[in-house]
């Protein structure tokens, strides 16, 4: 199979769909490589590496689309992109098709076959896949929102973790999964002052075990998420629905309380946003302000960390790559039913129900579609 990877073009998104590595290991099973040029550049994975891993540079995203069966990217396609996409052809990237219509459209027309990372799932009930880059998000919801508070950013101008004699930050973690975890962990670590809220009793208790006594844990109400989001300084959003749009979890109104100058990060924004006053924003303009409250909505805040970020997405997608390689889309999601829960858009039909649902569209099941 020939494998492609295009540069990706999303604002300031500097990751690679496959490392020189990865691209190795598939040459190694008999497949081909062409990766455009500057693919990696600015993660110092030139393309003498990826020569020298078996992989044919081409100048421009054309020839990658125009000739790859399997395009491995790692940001939802751009318009521009969607248009070279032919019918048939594999496409294994991050989707987050729930809240984009227009993209959806362009799928189902370009008749693709669209793999998601974020709703590939394992055996134990997780998502591989989209654990990764919520590690790195989770981690930098912290640094970004700490930032955001200071003064001169928009913010309250208060220290995440105060002084002796000056109490720390209030730090709100609507959900406890792996996004939330991994930012209540840095906001712990900079001794701030910790709530989590999540509508999991046993998630609650993990966390409690893992974390007491510094974590306060909140069971989910409206209630207890209006009074933690109206005393907190920095809020963080890490709710999820697999593939479907994030919960509204925080209105407008309770924005417009919130103290002047408090913060908000979501991290769902990806999937719609928690936030009633969220809306996407870019690495370039990655904040801005309603009510007195700044928020934060960048859609792939992994990228400025790309290559750490590329590395740990390698380690999760490449054994997925592999099969679909190996085997091609059909048998390899016909032999893993994780993999298949990833198959969003086949054939010119919605595979993933919560998409269907959020776009009111016909649910067509990939078994259906695999003859399975």
């Amino acid at each position: 199979m020939l494998v492609g990877v295009p540069r990706e073009i999303k604002d300031n998104e500097f990751r690679v769909g496959l490392t020189p590595s990865a691209a190795r290991e598939l040459v190694s099973h008999g497949h081909k490589v062409v990766v455009q040029a500057g693919a990696g550049e600015e993660i110092d994975l030139d393309d003498a590496l990826y020569r020298s891993s078996g992989a044919e540079i081409v100048a421009d995203a054309a020839d990658v689309f125009g000739r790859a069966d399997l395009v491995v990217k790692v940001k939802e396609p751009q318009p521009q992109e969607i248009a070279m996409l032919r019918e048939g052809q594999i496409l294994f990237t991050y989707l987050h098709l729930a809240p984009d219509a227009s993209q959806t459209r362009g799928l189902l027309k370009a008749g693709v076959v669209a793999i998601a990372y974020e709703t590939v799932t394992d055996e134990r009930g997780g998502l591989p896949l989209l654990a990764p880059m919520s590690e790195v998000a989770g981690r930098m919801s912290i640094q970004a929102g700490a930032h955001a508070l200071q003064k001169e950013a928009g913010g309250r101008g208060v220290l995440l973790g105060g002084v002796p004699g000056v109490p720390p930050a209030k730090v709100v973690v609507l959900g406890g999964g792996v996004v939330g975890m991994n930012a209540l962990r840095m906001a712990l670590g900079l001794e701030a002052d910790v709530t989590v809220i999540d509508r999991s009793l046993p998630r609650l208790k993990e966390l409690d075990l893992a974390f007491a006594p510094a974590l306060r844990t909140r069971y989910a109400t409206v209630d207890d998420i209006e009074e933690c989001v109206l005393g907190a300084d920095l809020v963080i959003g890490a709710v999820l629905l697999p593939g479907g749009t994030a919960p509204r979890l925080v209105t407008r109104e309770m924005v417009g309380a919130m103290k002047r100058g408090s913060v908000v990060v979501d991290v769902s924004i990806d999937q719609g946003g928690c936030f009633e006053t969220s809306r996407p924003t870019t690495h370039s303009n990655p904040t801005y302000v309603v009510d007195g409250v700044v928020h934060y909505c960048v859609t792939n805040m992994p990228g400025a960390v790309a290559r750490t970020s590329t590395f740990a997405l390698n380690n999760a997608t490449l054994p997925f790559t592999l099969a679909l390689a190996d085997k091609g889309w059909r048998q390899a999601l016909a032999d893993d039913c994780h993999l298949r829960d990833g198959l969003n858009v086949a054939g010119g039909h919605v595979t993933y129900k919560a998409v269907a649902q959020a776009h009111e569209l016909e649910h067509v099941a990939p078994e259906t579609v695999l003859g399975v």
